[in-house]
């Protein structure tokens, strides 16, 4: 990790961008959680001194978490005479960890009035397309960790809709993941201001309720730009293929920022005026997927460019060093607006279908989180069988 407390070529004390991003409204939580990281301290060092708000967590996080190494292999080897398969054992083990990360993250979540602090777990991706599934795995797991300051992750897709209404309606936090499209970051938007128009009609408690909309950032611009690449190739045209590299890497922020004009336009709108008299938070944007995959890109273009009010940005720890060493902090993600929609233009101009390339993103989105989930049960499944082996060995 940068230190934050060494001076830059001897001179002035580098300034912390991370806690200077709080300033212009931003949160930056991180993408990551082990075992490891919550007892050696690592965690709370980056809450307290880097100045993380917030965490988030996914099967991938998790399976390279409990492969490594042998931070679980103690409670592994316990479930394991308890007689549990290797789904209950992830999901024994995972909800020790966020519960510890929520515990740790309390005091932001108290002094922030349910504002921030919120740690996510996420509900099987086999539910990603069944609305009932995704009830039942999010009650379950909100039941089980038993914190405020939980969030369930739950697919922003057609059949999550419904699912995030019902859950917020009856009090649990949701952390809306994979939104790719701007309809569907209205639509889960709506879904939050109807469940709390409910709430607050029914005399229920409508202040500590949380939402947050993860709306992924640089896939968009890894997909679109092979899309671009393509057109360029099967031009001779010169002119064509300079308005078509003009375009290279402009998807994904043009993308992000129109949505932020959408939370904008609900949030900001009469309807919502009386539930925020009422003490309703906004449900926020949070950048996901805003580590730049594209090695000729600047590594923190992505967290650069939407930074403003009432955002969060969950970052992997590689980035949140490389935004700690050379991050600019400005507000950006309303600026120039028109310039995204003339960016939107073009693309629709030059043969580029937005609808069908943010399905195609929610579609690989489920597939390869379900596919880490697969990969996570089986590598629990192969620590089971090595603590079996020493169990009986013993």
């Amino acid at each position: 990790m940068v230190d934050i407390q060494k001076h830059e070529q001897g001179q002035e004390p580098h300034v912390n961008p991370i806690k200077a991003l709080l300033n212009e409204g931003q949160s930056v939580w991180l993408d990551d959680i082990s075992r490891q990281m919550l007892q050696s301290g690592d965690l709370q060092r980056l809450i307290e001194e880097v100045g993380i708000r917030g965490n988030t967590s996914n099967p991938t996080i998790f399976e390279k978490a409990i492969s490594a190494g042998n931070a679980y292999d103690e409670d592994v080897t316990r479930l394991l005479r308890e007689g549990r398969t290797a789904q209950e054992i992830f999901e024994a083990v995972a909800v020790q960890d966020i519960q510890a990360a929520c515990d740790l993250y309390r005091p932001i979540y108290e002094e922030s009035a349910g504002g921030d602090g919120f740690v996510s777990l996420e509900v099987s991706p086999g539910a990603a397309r069944d609305t009932e599934w995704t009830l039942r795995e999010a009650r379950r797991l909100w039941s089980s960790v038993g914190r405020p300051n939980l969030m369930i992750k739950v697919p922003g897709t057609t059949e999550g809709a419904p699912a995030i209404r019902v859950l917020l309606r009856e009090g649990i936090n949701v952390n809306v993941t994979l939104l790719f499209a701007i309809p569907s970051h209205q639509a889960v938007m709506n879904a939050y201001v109807e469940a709390l128009e409910e709430r607050h009609a029914a005399g229920e408690p409508v202040d500590r309720i949380a939402s947050v909309a993860s709306f992924f950032v640089s896939r968009v611009d890894t997909l679109i730009d092979k899309l671009l690449e393509a057109k360029i190739a099967d031009t001779s045209d010169p002119a064509q293929q300079e308005r078509l590299r003009g375009l290279l890497g402009k998807a994904a922020v043009a993308n992000a920022k129109l949505a932020y004009a959408a939370f904008q336009e609900i949030f900001g709108g009469e309807r919502f005026a009386a539930l925020r008299a009422a003490g309703v938070k906004v449900q926020r944007p949070l950048w996901a997927s805003t580590s730049a995959k594209n090695p000729a890109y600047r590594d923190v273009v992505y967290a650069e460019q939407l930074i403003g009010p009432d955002t969060v940005d969950t970052m992997p720890r590689a980035t949140i060093d490389a935004f700690l060493d050379h991050g600019q902090v400005r507000r950006t993600v309303d600026v120039d607006i028109e310039a995204a929609r003339r960016v939107m233009r073009d693309l629709e101009e030059v043969g580029i279908d937005m609808v069908a390339a943010t399905k195609q993103l929610e579609e690989e989105g489920i597939a390869s989180f379900a596919k880490s989930y697969d990969a996570l049960i089986a590598g629990v499944e192969a620590k089971r069988a090595q603590m079996a082996e020493l169990v009986t060995a013993k």
